[in-house]
């Protein structure tokens, strides 16, 4: 197999949701696993899994466009209203 890229990296990233977050920080974990640790697509995997693994306790990664006001009619309703940024606190 050749070398992982950071294009590899995204093409796994990029269509992540909340659903998915962990199956996919596992394949981008096996991905590079066998790269240095100083590797530079390394460092940008380990990035992209804390990522997902913050989108696993939240509802979007809401990376572009503006945030929905929590004034918005319906927004209590919503199962979880946290961004990747802001996930929810990790259950112990």
């Amino acid at each position: 197999m050749p070398e992982p890229t950071f294009a590899d990296v995204d093409a796994l990233v990029g269509p992540a949701t909340p659903h998915f977050a962990y199956q996919l920080r596992a394949r981008v974990r096996e991905l590079v696993r066998d790269l240095p640790e100083e590797h530079p697509v390394r460092r940008y995997a380990e990035e992209k899994m804390e990522l997902l693994d913050r989108l696993g306790h939240a509802s979007s990664k809401a990376e572009h466009g503006p945030r929905e006001p929590r004034t918005r009619p319906g927004w209590s309703e919503l199962p979880s209203s946290a961004p990747a940024d802001r996930p929810l606190p990790h259950r112990r």
